[in-house]
């Protein structure tokens, strides 16, 4: 008994050593959220308004975090930007959780020969690098969100789908499955009214953690030219935007949106760690 007293005691300090940093990344998500919410209303400036007078101009009253080469407020453009940058990343999290899911719960459930099929399938995408199969895709297709977003959503589905099928495996052994299969339910009754829920908060912690990772690789994309089009406000163009500003020495239009791009990348990581783990704490 006073081992266990000890290790719990244990394992609250660790927790309590890390709710600041789990609240500040909370915080910070919700605050990246609501600034690309409320982008219009809160830009001072239309971010494409050229004005080449202001070009490279440093912080001011009248242009806070300063402007870009081309004369563009940089405040307005990081707003504007949030949109473009969290909508890519839900679309390729939304897209590949449902899919990975669906393949997921098929393979684990069924077993036999459609879990070896879907397994392998699986495998044969993880060998195949997203970013390369993103660079394809756009250069068949040309620059948009659209194409990206699909390549990397198929490029995610395996991580969603290989998590998944573990957790079907492990919950079709529990006792109050063959209880629901004495009683008469169907196999699609009992995985969607008792697997998936019970599944569903370890596979959204998963999915948090993609996010980030998906909105690095849309914002490596948009650095490379292959992503948003020119016009359109995003993080990692503007970062490609700001190479001519760093040569001149006015390097914060380029700076201030990759310190973004890592402190959101790193708070939605965070986020998604502490939920997995409070989950699978739960399930212990």
């Amino acid at each position: 008994m006073s081992v266990a007293l000890t290790r719990r005691r244990g394992l609250a300090k660790v927790t309590a050593s890390r709710a600041p940093l789990q609240l500040a990344c909370l915080g910070l998500v919700a605050l990246v959220v609501a600034a690309a919410l409320l982008a219009p209303w809160l830009a001072p400036y239309d971010p494409n308004d050229v004005d080449l007078s202001g070009a490279l101009a440093g912080p001011s009253a009248d242009h806070l975090l300063g402007a870009d080469a081309a004369g563009r407020d940089t405040l307005s453009r990081l707003l504007l930007g949030a949109r473009t940058s969290l909508l890519g990343p839900l679309g390729v999290v939304a897209f590949s959780t449902v899919a990975g899911v669906l393949v997921g719960v098929a393979a684990g459930w069924r077993g036999g020969w459609l879990d070896s099929v879907l397994s392998r399938s699986t495998e044969l995408v993880f060998a195949f690098p997203g970013m390369l199969l993103a660079i394809l895709i756009v250069s068949v297709y040309g620059e948009g969100l659209l194409a990206p977003v699909i390549a990397l959503a198929i490029a995610y589905l395996p991580y969603v789908s290989r998590l998944t099928r573990s957790l079907v495996l492990a919950e079709r052994e529990r006792p109050y499955i063959s209880a629901y299969k004495v009683q008469g339910h169907s196999a699609l009754q009992i995985c969607l009214r008792h697997v998936l829920p019970n599944i569903a908060p370890i596979v959204l912690a998963q999915s948090t953690i993609n996010f980030g990772y998906a909105l690095m690789d849309l914002a490596g994309l948009s650095f490379l030219g292959l992503g948003v089009p020119v016009l359109t406000p995003d993080w990692g163009r503007m970062v490609f935007d700001g190479q001519t500003a760093i040569q001149h020495g006015y390097p914060l239009s380029a700076v201030l949106p990759c310190v973004l791009i890592v402190l959101t990348v790193v708070a939605f990581n965070v986020v998604g760690e502490r939920w997995a783990d409070r989950f699978a704490r739960r399930a212990a």
